[in-house]
C-alpha cells in the first residue's frame, strides 16, 4: 500500500505563558512512501518522528494537509478504520491474557462482514505466532516471556489482520544491545515475507540504516534529507544530518577554502577545485584518515583503542569543534605510540565542506 503524505503539519497549543505561539511539532511534510517499502523515520528526540507516525495512523488529527493510503483519502478516516497495525515501544500487551489471546484481540473485534470464525481466527493467529517464530508459547502470559519474545507477541498482534500499513514506533528500545541487533533483523525479513508497507520510527541511526529501504532525517519537525541509507550517508546534505549520520561521529573543524585549496588552520590538505574563497566547517568521516608519515594533515595522538578489525586513534586539533577526534585504520596499520604527533592524508570522498551560516553543503 503506497502512503502519501501532502503537505503535512500538526502544531499543538504553547503551554509556555510567556510564549503564546503554537508549537509546530511536523512542518509542511511532503512524501510519498512506495507500495511494501521499510521507510525508516530518523531524528533525536523531539523532532516529529513520533508525531508523524501518530497522524499516518490516526491517533493524531493534522492542523493541514491531507493523507493517502493508496488513491483513498484517510485524512479523517478514524484509526479502527485505517487498516494500520501498529506496534508500540511498551508493547502494550495484555498482562492477564495468553500470548494466543493476545494475538487474538483485534480479530475479535471485527464486526459485520469481516467478522471471523473461531477457526478462522485460530488459524490466522497460528499464523502470526509462526511468523515472528513464537508458536511454542501461545499459552504463555507476558510475565512469563523475556523483552523480545514480548515484541514477537506484539508485532503478532499487529500483523494478524494483515494490515494494509505496519507502523513501529520505536519497537527496540527496551531490548539489550544483543537482543535488538537480532529483533531488527527479525522485523526485515517479516516485512519482507509479507511485503506489508512499513513505517519505523527510532532515534537510532545505526537501526535505521541497517534494515531501511528508505531513511527521513528529521529535526524540529523539518525534513533534512530523503534517501536511501548508504546515500544520505555518503552525500548529506546539511551540517545536522552529516553529524546525525555515523558511529563514531564525524569530525567537525573551523575550516577556509582560500585560492582552490582546503585549509584546517594553517595546513593546506585537500583540492578544492570551484569553491569560492571563503570561512566554512569541514567535516571528515572517521574512515576517511588515511595515516601516512608525510601526509599533509597533522594531529596530536591522544591514545589508541583497538577494536578488533579497526583501530581507533583518539586524535586532537585546535581547530575541531570535537572534544575528541577519531580515525578509524586497519588494525594491520602500524602505529607508533611513542610520538605525540600523526599526519594523515585525506580521502577527498570522506571530506564533506558547509557554508559558515546556513550549514548546507559546499559542493566541489
Amino acid at each position: 500500500m503506497k502512503v502519501v503524505l501532502e503537505n503535512l503539519t500538526k502544531k499543538f497549543p504553547s503551554r509556555d505563558r510567556k510564549n503564546r505561539e503554537d508549537v509546530i511539532a511536523v512542518n509542511d511534510f511532503t512524501f510519498e512512501i512506495p507500495d511494501g517499502k521499510l521507510i525508516g523515520l530518523l531524528g533525536p528526540s523531539g523532532c516529529g518522528k513520533s508525531t508523524t507516525l501518530n497522524l499516518i495512523s490516526g491517533l493524531l488529527k493534522p492542523t493541514s494537509g491531507k493523507i493517502y493510503f493508496g488513491e483513498e483519502d484517510v485524512t479523517k478516516v478514524p484509526a479502527e478504520h485505517r487498516g494500520i497495525g501498529l506496534v508500540f515501544q511498551n508493547y502494550a500487551l495484555y498482562p492477564h491474557l495468553t500470548v494466543r489471546q493476545n494475538i487474538l484481540f483485534p480479530l475479535q473485534n471485527l464486526k459485520g462482514k469481516d467478522k471471523l470464525s473461531k477457526e478462522e481466527m485460530n488459524k490466522k493467529a497460528e499464523e502470526a505466532a509462526g511468523l515472528v517464530q513464537i508458536s511454542e508459547l501461545m499459552d504463555r502470559k507476558p510475565a512469563e516471556l523475556s523483552g523480545g519474545q514480548q515484541q514477537r507477541v506484539a508485532i503478532a498482534r499487529a500483523l494478524v489482520k494483515m494490515p494494509r500499513v505496519l507502523l513501529l514506533d520505536e519497537p527496540l528500545s527496551n531490548l539489550d544491545a544483543r537482543l535488538r541487533l537480532q529483533t531488527r533483523e527479525e522485523i526485515r525479513r517479516i516485512q519482507r515475507e509479507t511485503g506489508i508497507t512499513t513505517i519505523f520510527v527510532t532515534h537510532d541511526q545505526e537501526e535505521a540504516m541497517s534494515i531501511s529501504d528508505m531513511i527521513v532525517v528529521m529535526k524540529d519537525g523539518v525534513v533534512q534529507q530523503i534517501g536511501k541509507p548508504q546515500e544520505v550517508y555518503d552525500n548529506p546534505k546539511n551540517l545536522f544530518v552529516a553529524k546525525f549520520l555515523g558511529t563514531p561521529p564525524i569530525n567537525v573543524f573551523d575550516a577556509s577554502v582560500r585560492g582552490g585549496k582546503l585549509y584546517i588552520g594553517e595546513e593546506g590538505v585537500l583540492e578544492a577545485p570551484g569553491v569560492t574563497d571563503q570561512e566554512c566547517y569541514a567535516a571528515i568521516r572517521p574512515e576517511g584518515f588515511v595515516l601516512k608519515e608525510e601526509g599533509a594533515f597533522g594531529c596530536e595522538l591522544k591514545a589508541l583503542e583497538v577494536m578488533g578489525r579497526d583501530i581507533s586513534l583518539v586524535i586532537k586539533n585546535s581547530a575541531s569543534q570535537n572534544p575528541a577526534l577519531r580515525a578509524i585504520i586497519g588494525s594491520d596499520t602500524p602505529v607508533d605510540v611513542t610520538k605525540k604527533q600523526v599526519r594523515f592524508e585525506l580521502k577527498p570522498q570522506k571530506v564533506f565542506l558547509f557554508d559558515r551560516e546556513t550549514e548546507e553543503r559546499i559542493f566541489c
